[in-house]
């Protein structure tokens, strides 16, 4: 039993990377305390990065450079989902990829078949490679009814100067010249509760979300009824969160202020 009941029944613990486990390249303080604690009170985890630019291989170096070796399958990205989406729903059809070389490479070890035209369906990912003939041609076909994916919302991505521009604002984009909304992988959609449920043999309300940005990481449990935590070690003030609507199961300073909770 955890000190907070709240708590009783998690299982799993998916949690955020940046801004929640670590921050400028840097493991939060505490924040591999939480993952020990997790395991002592028999409780699990997974990381999950709405960033479809980066591949497990890539997460997995970045956490081992800053200290932290997990295995691969602790990872999951919205590409994951993306690519179990496809293959459930739309086994067999072709996809034009809006990807940079990890994602491409990612659906094709997958076994999706990837063309350059005539596709049945759009996915647009955090394409790092993006140019005007790629943005084109992919308008050209969404405006022609073809099924439209993307691998998730954020608008967009934390750097260590600043931010990028995400597969959000290419969404936004491709609204203004197409008129048409994509089907959203990723947090805070069901369809990653559908794939982690299924990944992790649990059920969705052993899941709780944790997270530092309110839209995606807290948003997930609130629009599905789940469990989610808020930690003010990112994006998200306590003042920002006294405006918001959306609202977290708990609120915690950080992941090492979350450990004193179980």
């Amino acid at each position: 039993m955890s000190k907070n009941p709240l708590f009783n029944k998690v299982k799993y613990f998916i949690i955020d990377m940046d801004g929640t486990f670590y921050l400028d390249g840097n493991i939060i303080e505490g924040a591999m305390g939480f993952l020990e604690r997790a395991k002592q009170v028999g409780k699990d985890f997974c990381f999950f990065t709405n960033n479809s630019s980066n591949n497990t291989e890539v997460c997995r170096a970045k956490l081992h450079n800053m200290g932290c070796d997990v295995d691969g399958e602790k990872i999951v990205i919205s590409s994951h989902v993306t690519i179990d989406h496809l293959k459930v729903n739309y086994p067999g059809k072709s996809v034009y990829l809006l990807g940079n070389e990890r994602l491409t490479n990612d659906f094709i070890g997958a076994g999706i078949k990837l063309v350059d035209d005539d596709p049945d369906i759009v996915v647009l990912g955090f394409d790092t490679t993006l140019n005007y003939e790629k943005i084109n041609k992919a308008a050209r076909f969404i405006s022609e009814g073809r099924t439209y994916i993307a691998t998730h919302p954020d608008f967009n991505c934390p750097t260590s100067d600043g931010f990028m521009l995400d597969t959000g604002s290419m969404m936004a984009m491709f609204k203004a010249s197409t008129g048409r909304d994509p089907i959203v992988m990723g947090k805070p959609y069901a369809t990653t509760i559908e794939y982690l449920t299924r990944k992790l043999n649990c059920e969705p309300d052993e899941l709780c979300f944790i997270g530092d940005r309110l839209e995606t990481d807290i948003a997930i449990g609130y629009n599905n009824s789940l469990l989610s935590v808020l930690v003010l070690t990112g994006v998200t003030s306590p003042e920002a969160y006294e405006k918001s609507e959306i609202r977290a199961s708990f609120v915690a300073d950080s992941l090492k202020a979350l450990a004193d909770e179980l």
